[in-house]
């Protein structure tokens, strides 16, 4: 019976255990006794309210001249201490803060034994009362209106401050409205901060309300702060770590006409926003890559760059160049001023995404503008080496003297004039000076150069072969006129054979026999430009070489794609613990769990009693059915072991046939 009873209120009896246990074991560890209910008082009772129950308190505890610790007169002590403070206590009100608890165990643990009188008071330090409340650039509720959805990200941190992320500011606990805004909400509808102070909270760029304002659950150190807040927040890669093994597969494919900016850490931190952003700002002109520094390293990298100390950054050229080495910190002015400089200082190179850019294409423009008719493009061609680097030298140095006329250092150290023909064509961008990589684009180098190309064009076919940059200028003459097109009279075969392209400038190449000499150099381009700006030739036009494009390298990873996947699992699963754990400390499961158990087993009691209830006797239609059953029970006893013809029951189309010797036939 007992059986029969338990399976059928199962449901009820399940619901009843879950209530009692939520309510008498789960509910009373989320909401443990408050600092109040050590002092026996109600919940907000002021400041006069607490040290008169501490003083009647402590006149019963201490009846004893010297009692011993225990954990009771310590939370009294503590509780008494907490709650006196304005500050303490007003945080522990609004938002239930209490940073210092861990102070109870320590002192029972430090005292126990011991008596009360030995212990060091007060138990709280109160030297971190007011810790920020003369922090800089605290925000009111007005100033994070006015912040919040511009195109900068905003990191608000509460209770402490960080420079140097993005905009920044301190929200102060006194500010309740903005605070309860920031705070999370319990099921009491209470805020609170999860991990306690100080939190930090994050405005990503257009974000204006709080369904998209991010919290930072992490650890907190500068470093995973920072790395947080430029990955996640403001969307800045990730700058990649490599081996000495590594790096020099790093500089090999990274790309020739990139500089090489490599970072040296002891510590291994993230890279500071300012060199991520840099990546995305040089990308077309710079790789980034860092690197940890070892001590035993130490030999490997003062001979390979010079570095002696970290922090350090490496600014290489390329592996034939000697690096730039900067020791100590660098700040986000300093930097970019140092890679502006390399932008500016180095001879760009031509390749197939910025020969339109440099002018030095027929199918585009002068730098001077789309009006210009004649423009000028000198091409340093040659293979990648040592002497094709000194050659770059001598042409940056031909470059910088056209620039800055006789004032130039190197003008002065060789007492030498600088042409103005040349020095007029640099200033108004008609001359560009550009380098080729001639192992990379043979055909481009070959349709130039002609049969001289194997000097500097292709890869190298032994090991000996002598490597000799090569000098050329392409002038160009912008098609302006219908006399120029009438003059061209192998238009029509062109037109015909190599494809027709109308918007092709004119095109003249003049290359340099001479020696590397910058004098003799500047004089050489000063000659040509003049002829090609006074002299008429012939209006020829012409399709050179696609240059080939070279493949880009990723120097960085982003955060979205190194494992998203596995990252929106990690962030679904820990959004489900939060909620399983905020769900475990709302009052109203366990009443809820009792009301099910309830009403489950009154369903359960109706339904049984009106089963009953149907089956009592005085119903007609219930003894009829009854006889009817008695009826049938007894005839299956009365025939049972008798034959079958007698037992059949007669079918209702039957009819009995008449004998032969009847009246009726």
């Amino acid at each position: 019976m007992a059986i029969a009873a338990a399976k059928r209120y199962w449901l009820p009896l399940v619901l009843f255990a879950l209530g009692f246990f939520f309510q008498l074991v789960v509910l009373p560890r989320s909401f443990p006794p408050s600092h109040y209910d050590v002092l026996g008082l109600k919940r907000n009772a002021s400041i006069d309210e607490v040290g008169v129950a501490y003083d009647e308190l402590s006149s019963k505890l201490f009846s004893e001249l010297d009692p011993p610790v225990t954990t009771e007169l310590v939370k009294i002590r503590y509780a008494f201490e907490l709650l006196t403070n304005p500050l303490w206590k007003r945080d522990y009100d609004l938002f239930g803060i209490d940073e210092q608890l861990h102070v109870i165990d320590k002192v029972v643990n430090q005292y126990g034994g011991e008596t009360f009188s030995k212990i060091d008071l007060p138990l709280i330090n109160a030297s971190l009362l007011g810790l920020f409340s003369d922090a800089p650039n605290k925000l009111t509720p007005e100033a994070v209106i006015s912040v919040i959805g511009k195109s900068k990200p905003l990191l608000i941190q509460l209770g402490s401050l960080l420079e140097g992320v993005a905009q920044t500011g301190m929200v102060e606990l006194g500010d309740v409205q903005l605070a309860s805004y920031l705070a999370e909400t319990m099921f009491t509808k209470q805020p609170y901060f999860r991990k306690g102070l100080p939190a930090l909270v994050a405005f990503p760029p257009n974000c204006s309300n709080a369904n998209c304002y991010v919290r930072y659950d992490g650890q907190f150190s500068v470093d995973a702060i920072v790395d947080w807040m430029a990955t996640d927040i403001i969307g800045l890669p990730r700058i990649l770590y490599h081996s000495k093994e590594s790096l020099a597969k790093f500089i090999v494919t990274s790309g020739r006409h990139k500089v090489k900016v490599i970072c040296f850490s002891k510590t291994g931190e993230r890279a500071a926003p300012f060199i991520r952003k840099a990546a995305i700002d040089y990308h077309a002109e710079a790789s980034f890559a860092f690197v940890l520094f070892k001590e035993l390293e130490f030999s490997l990298w003062w001979n390979m760059f010079g570095v002696e100390s970290v922090p350090a950054f490496v600014f290489l050229k390329d592996t034939y160049s000697k690096p730039f080495v900067y020791h100590g910190a660098l700040e986000s002015s300093q930097f970019q001023k140092i890679m502006e400089d390399y932008k500016q200082n180095e001879l760009p190179q031509l390749r197939s995404v910025t020969s339109m850019e440099l002018g030095c294409d027929a199918r585009g423009f002068s730098r001077a503008g789309n009006d210009t008719l004649t423009w000028y493009c000198l091409v340093l061609v040659g293979r990648a080496g040592r002497t094709m680097a000194q050659m770059r030298e001598t042409m940056y140095r031909v470059r910088d003297m056209l620039m800055t006329g006789d004032d130039s250092d190197y003008a002065r150290k060789v007492n030498a004039s600088v042409p103005m023909v040349a020095a007029t064509a640099v200033k108004e961008n008609r001359l560009t000076f550009t380098w080729l990589d001639g192992d990379v684009q043979l055909k481009y180098c070959q349709f130039f150069l002609d049969s001289e190309f194997y000097k500097s064009c292709g890869p190298r076919r032994y090991e000996n072969d002598i490597d000799v940059p090569q000098i050329f200028i392409v002038r160009y003459l912008r098609n302006s006129t219908e006399d120029n097109v009438e003059a061209d009279k192998w238009k029509h075969f062109r037109d015909q054979y190599m494809g027709k392209d109308a918007n092709a400038a004119s095109q003249l190449i003049a290359r340099y026999t001479g020696s590397d000499d910058v004098k003799e150099i500047i004089q050489w381009i000063s000659h040509i430009i003049e002829r090609g700006d006074t002299r008429e030739y012939p209006y020829f036009t012409f399709t050179s070489p696609e240059l080939v494009a070279e493949d880009s390298v990723t120097i960085w990873s982003k955060s979205q794609g190194i494992l998203p996947s596995r990252e929106s699992i990690k962030r679904k699963l820990k959004k489900l613990y939060f909620y399983i754990s905020d769900l475990v400390t709302d009052p109203r499961i366990g009443p809820s769990f009792l009301l099910g158990a309830c009403l489950s087993f009154a369903t359960i009691w109706l339904q049984k009693n009106r089963t009953i209830q149907s089956a009592t006797p005085g119903d007609d239609t219930t003894d009829s059915a009854r006889r009817r059953s008695n009826r049938k029970a007894r005839a299956r006893r009365s025939t049972h072991g008798e034959p079958s013809s007698i037992t059949d029951e007669e079918p209702k189309d039957a009819h009995q046939l008449l004998s032969s010797g009847s009246d009726s036939e």
